[in-house]
């Protein structure tokens, strides 16, 4: 049997999927970071989080996020259809349940643009599937230019999210790995190590129990 057979379809197909949870303070490029990761590795989805805010210019429903009204995501939250759910500068966001079940089933890999406080969530709830990174500016000041480049918001609320980086930022030890964007296309290829290594850790393999067991029978 060849190196090329076992990592062929009929063993891959049999691979426990993973949740690669991505966390950083607004602006520090984890968006897309996680974008051009999913464009890179086909087997990698990203989960829609579900939220009440209102879409910003661009973003799409079902796409960026899963956009609907405070009652309706309560509903969901109160009938556990959240992995995790939480509430941030006024809105809600959650990450749906049963996507993310059947995407770990079939073997894919789920990417989660979260905070630390649903990475803390959906690592009590998945710790053995869980695998977090926390992604940090070169520095503060290069993050307080880059949310003023997005045009997006006003000074008073680019302070609070500077407040909050720092809040976010004290986590940072929460988390497995910690890459700095400094310079993107290595902390891209980073990202990339990080999840080919998780890929073939051992306790996502379920079909070596089987594969072992006949290895020593010969």
């Amino acid at each position: 049997m060849t190196g090329d057979h076992l990592t062929g379809p009929a063993f891959r197909g049999q691979r426990r999927g993973l949740m690669l949870v991505l966390s950083s303070p607004s602006g520090a490029g984890k968006t897309t970071l996680s974008q051009r990761l999913i464009a890179q590795n086909p087997d990698l989805v990203l989960s829609v989080s579900v939220t009440t805010r209102a879409p910003r210019p661009g973003e799409r429903d079902g796409v960026d996020y899963h956009f609907t009204n405070e009652e309706a995501f309560l509903e969901q939250a109160f009938s556990g259809q959240f992995f995790e759910w939480a509430k941030v500068f006024d809105h809600y966001y959650g990450t749906p349940r049963g996507p993310v079940e059947d995407a770990l089933d079939d073997g894919r890999d789920v990417v989660f643009d979260i905070d630390w406080q649903g990475a803390r969530k959906l690592t009590q709830q998945a710790p053995d599937d869980v695998v977090r990174i926390f992604i940090l500016p070169p520095s503060l000041t290069l993050l307080r230019e880059r949310l003023k480049k997005r045009a997006q918001d006003s000074d008073e609320i680019i302070n609070g999210r500077m407040e909050r980086a720092k809040s976010e930022i004290a986590h940072w030890s929460e988390y497995d790995y910690v890459v700095v964007n400094d310079d993107f296309a290595r902390a891209l290829e980073k990202l990339n190590q990080i999840l080919h290594a998780e890929r073939l850790r051992r306790t996502r393999h379920p079909w070596l129990d089987g594969f072992v067991g006949e290895l020593m029978e010969e």
